[in-house]
């Protein structure tokens, strides 16, 4: 029987982090050519340091002549990132930093893997395992720990760049530990919180009056006691941020990107990767179909795995976990998903409307539990796949 009472703790970054720079000049790449080509094979990577953003991978076009011309625009793509973010320190300013681009043609032994061909359909971008969950603690479905952390740390920027709080950073981490009663979140037994401040004079206890009405406008209520350790800015100053005060590398923030250690992760990477990557889309699927099973009210908690071979179509395996808080078996939910989804790598993106300029939006404040846009971002939260789910059965 799994434990009901405990603590479980998850983290998120900000936008500002030197990590999720690098993730959102990924996708704000990746963007730039599904917008030019819905087809586009992209896998960019970012390295961000002092002064300075380096850019390589690679990029598969119908036309790879329009390659050279596509690429002029990776400057200006990288400096609207940081401006947006809001560095313009004096050793990391949109206006001055230096860009390097070192993206290249998709290999053609990579690329005849994921094209359709006379003898094999549209195969997986490479091998792999991938996991969804979904959990009904959070009306997003997400765990509490880590649907919090990134809350906080999204109003936060919020009053920062509407000029609310000027004094505020781009840079910024955060992390809750929740305690769990008979296996619901019912409280916070320690924050912590660390973000960048302009002003120098601030001490941690000025951070901590500043922040504190924010970080209460986003917890439940009554969530915060008197108990409730507070850790805010623990090192003291926190002025020289950003990939000024810590390198940044594309992929580094998976955990936080995904279920704040809650469930469990396949090891791959999104940012960056366009949906015939199925280290991204089928990550994306799995999901898609988890949130069904908890919003279709199969079961309180679900985990769904799939695995994939590259160049090959049809997913190698599909797993089911509903943790003992379903009616029914799970290999019955096991066998009702290939009959209301196409999980071919095709499939996956036509159902859910994957190839679109909609990513650069997810690279910060996870990549799940967000509100489905008109656009077809995050079309992945959706829960019009449930009553289907309960017919199949």
């Amino acid at each position: 029987m799994s434990r009901q009472d405990y603590i479980f703790t998850s983290e998120s970054v900000s936008e500002g982090h030197p990590d999720k720079v690098c993730d959102r000049i990924s996708d704000a790449v990746l963007d730039a050519f599904l917008t030019e080509e819905p087809e586009a094979r992209v896998a960019a990577e970012t390295f961000a340091t002092t002064d300075r953003v380096v850019i390589g991978g690679e990029v598969g076009l119908s036309d790879q002549t329009k390659l050279k011309e596509y690429m002029g625009k990776i400057d200006g793509i990288v400096r609207d990132c940081v401006r947006d973010i809001g560095y313009e320190q004096d050793k990391f300013h949109w206006k001055t930093l230096k860009v390097s681009n070192y993206l290249h043609e998709q290999s053609a032994h990579i690329a005849q893997g994921v094209d359709a061909a006379e003898n094999k359909d549209e195969g997986a971008g490479d091998q792999g395992i991938m996991f969804g969950f979904a959990t009904n603690e959070t009306e997003a479905l997400m765990p509490a720990p880590v649907h919090y952390a990134h809350a906080v740390l999204r109003r936060l920027a919020e009053v920062r760049k509407d000029g609310t709080e000027p004094r505020l950073g781009p840079d910024a981490k955060s992390q809750l530990s929740v305690q769990y009663r008979d296996g619901k979140p019912v409280g916070i037994s320690s924050l912590v919180l660390s973000t960048q401040h302009l002003d120098e004079s601030m001490s941690s206890a000025d951070v901590r009056e500043l922040i504190t009405p924010y970080i209460l406008d986003v917890l439940p209520e009554g969530w915060i006691t008197p108990e409730t350790v507070w850790h805010v800015n623990p090192t003291g100053k926190f002025v020289i941020g950003g990939p000024d005060g810590d390198a940044g590398l594309t992929g580094r923030k998976i955990i936080v990107d995904t279920y704040g250690g809650a469930a469990p992760h396949g090891g791959g990477a999104f940012s960056g990767k366009d949906p015939t990557k199925v280290d991204r889309s089928a990550a994306y699927a799995a999901r898609y179909l988890a949130k069904n099973v908890v919003a279709a009210g199969l079961a309180e908690k679900c985990t769904i795995q799939l695995s994939y071979a590259i160049g090959v179509s049809a997913p190698l395996s599909i797993y089911a976990d509903l943790h003992g808080t379903g009616e029914i078996d799970p290999a019955l939910i096991e066998a009702a998903i290939p009959k209301v989804m196409d999980l071919t790598p095709r499939g996956i993106r036509t159902h859910l409307q994957l190839n679109k300029p909609i990513y650069a939006r997810t690279a910060a404040y996870g990549h799940f539990g967000r509100a489905p846009a008109a656009d077809g971002g995050f079309s992945w939260e959706r829960t019009d796949l449930a009553d289907a789910l309960q017919s199949a059965l």
